[in-house]
């Protein structure tokens, strides 16, 4: 439960009061129909500005076109299961092309609410829903726009964090892994690659709804952030986990065969361990700028430690028994490459700041 979602929760509270509140106000039939406006502040109650006046374009939208088969079928025949049928199913065809979003099911139903509920009174019972939504979606809208629209940046800076983490996480447990007896007697790096993906796709989420978050959104020219930046920062690490994840598939070769067999030199070990340990800890320091720095200074010096190394050896073995060390050096390579270019970022933006 984050603060933000108490929020959002207490705003879709008080909505839907007012809502409530105002419904018996409205003149006409409308005031026969009451409960649509509740329903109506509850659809307009998304975390962002932005999907609020989506969510509520597209939920008056089905609601029009619902209301319109179900007056064709007034209008034209009288309702019957075969009549009712055919705009029902008419009402969900058009569901399906995805025009209306997550409230495309509410064209179906509300077709059957207008021919079934409404009845004989069908005409009023469709202007007063619709006025009873859209009263509540106005309510709903006004009361996100007016009560502290939400800003989601800071939930990408922990997802970011979080994700530096795991993946320094990982690394390190590959580090330790190769540094014990060989085979190593733990696995759990092994299948731990699998959810590198699950969190990186958690990041981009909340990458995208901070994006959205900003947008027509009075508070964002107070609270400025560089989108971009952010979406700079999680394809380099998406990058980064698409090398750790190679990197976790060579050893996992090398130690079981799967999914492909490869042979690890036993005396590149001690090196491939601190080469990986070094790059674990440029992604666990990197809140530090001069922490960060050093550790991935180290990194590069470990990198090149190894890859000479692996060229003071390929004299000695076959390309065969090299292939996976320098398969995992040229990953790690490619890994410091993408932190050094943020890294590099970073120091332009601090240096233009103190100009």
């Amino acid at each position: 439960m984050t603060r933000t979602r108490i929020m959002q929760a207490a705003k879709t509270g008080l909505a839907v009061a007012i809502a409530w509140m105002l419904a018996p106000y409205l003149p006409g039939v409308a005031d026969n129909y009451p409960y649509y406006a509740p329903l109506g502040a509850i659809v307009a109650m998304y975390p962002t500005l932005m999907g609020s006046m989506k969510n509520a374009a597209q939920t008056l939208g089905s609601l029009a076109v619902a209301i319109a088969l179900a007056g064709a079928v007034i209008i034209f025949s009288s309702p019957s299961v075969l009549t009712m049928s055919l705009a029902v199913g008419l009402g969900a065809l058009i569901a399906a092309t995805g025009w209306f979003g997550a409230n495309r099911e509410y064209i179906p139903v509300t077709v059957l609410f207008v021919l079934i509920i409404g009845g004989p009174d069908a005409d009023d019972y469709s202007l007063g829903y619709l006025e009873q939504a859209t009263l509540g979606i106005v309510v709903g809208l006004l009361v996100n726009l007016l009560i502290f629209p939400a800003l989601t940046h800071n939930a990408v800076d922990q997802q970011l964090s979080n994700f530096r983490r795991v993946l320094a996480d990982h690394l390190a447990d590959i580090a330790e892994a190769l540094a014990e007896s060989w085979p190593p007697e733990r696995d759990g790096w092994a299948s731990a690659k699998d959810s590198l993906v699950a969190v990186s796709r958690q990041v981009r989420e909340a990458v995208l709804l901070a994006d959205e978050s900003r947008k027509a959104n009075p508070r964002a020219r107070r609270y400025r952030r560089d989108v971009k930046a952010d979406y700079d920062e999680l394809a380099a690490l998406e990058n980064v986990t698409f090398h750790v994840r190679d990197i976790t598939d060579v050893l996992t070769g090398a130690v079981w065969g799967t999914p492909i067999k490869v042979q690890l030199r036993p005396e590149l070990r001690p090196a491939l361990s601190e080469a990986l340990a070094a790059t674990a800890a440029v992604l666990r320091d990197w809140n530090s700028e001069d922490a960060r720095s050093a550790s991935h200074s180290a990194a590069t010096d470990a990198l090149a430690a190894l890859t000479a190394e692996i060229d003071d050896r390929k004299d000695t073995a076959s390309a065969t028994t090299m292939g996976a060390s320098a398969a995992i050096s040229m990953d790690l390579a490619r890994i410091l490459a993408a932190l050094n270019e943020r890294i590099e970022h970073a120091q332009a933006l601090n240096a233009e700041a103190a100009e």
